[in-house]
């Protein structure tokens, strides 16, 4: 195997470990065995555990992009639909899961952000791509007319972002997408009310 194969089947792997049981479950040896990587191996890849995890941010952050890109940007449909669909897709989701697994950048925040400025830092920035990604839709929703002047675009992108992190570590608490379904309702019939 290639070193560009082995190190992305690492991140793939760890990436699939650390959703399921957390950074600092995820050790080295487990990381190694799954992957079927001579244990000798990881640090001709990785120059730390902390390096290794950055890259799962990374690879994670990138693949979730596209999934914002293809909701996000799909002019065939109306930007609140967009959002919508986006939502509904992640509901699905986690519900195909059993609600076991949640949203990976919001379970290491949760678990990270404490304890490693690092890995805070990078979590906050993708966040804050994710919020300008949902303020530019709300913007074109504004332009459309779909949705009032009044609202906060940026404002507006952090609220459901932070409630629909919320919703995910609540439908996983409980094991049931409930909350993530009442985020989704609430949002629609309270706050992005069509004009």
């Amino acid at each position: 195997m290639k070193k560009k194969d082995t190190q992305g089947g690492l991140i793939r792997i760890g990436t699939e470990m650390i959703a399921r049981q957390g950074y600092n479950a995820t050790g080295i040896d487990a990381l190694l065995k799954e992957a079927g990587v001579p244990k000798g191996s990881f640090y001709h890849y990785f120059r730390s555990k902390e390096e290794f995890g950055l890259a799962v941010i990374d690879h994670f952050a990138e693949r979730f992009e596209q999934r914002l890109e293809l909701f996000l940007n799909n002019e065939d449909v109306a930007p609140l639909g967009r959002i919508r669909d986006f939502l509904e897709s992640g509901l699905t989701r986690v519900t195909q899961n059993q609600c076991t697994k949640g949203c990976l950048i919001g379970n290491l925040g949760q678990e990270l952000a404490g304890l490693n400025e690092r890995f805070r830092a990078r979590l906050d920035e993708i966040f804050g791509m994710w919020r300008e990604r949902f303020a530019a839709c709300l913007s074109e929703a504004q332009k459309r007319g779909e949705l009032s002047g009044a609202v906060d675009p940026a404002i507006t992108a952090g609220f459901i972002l932070s409630g629909w992190e919320g919703a995910i570590l609540r439908a996983k608490v409980m094991k049931s997408p409930q909350p993530m379904r009442d985020f989704v309702d609430v949002l629609f019939s309270a706050v992005l009310r069509q004009n």
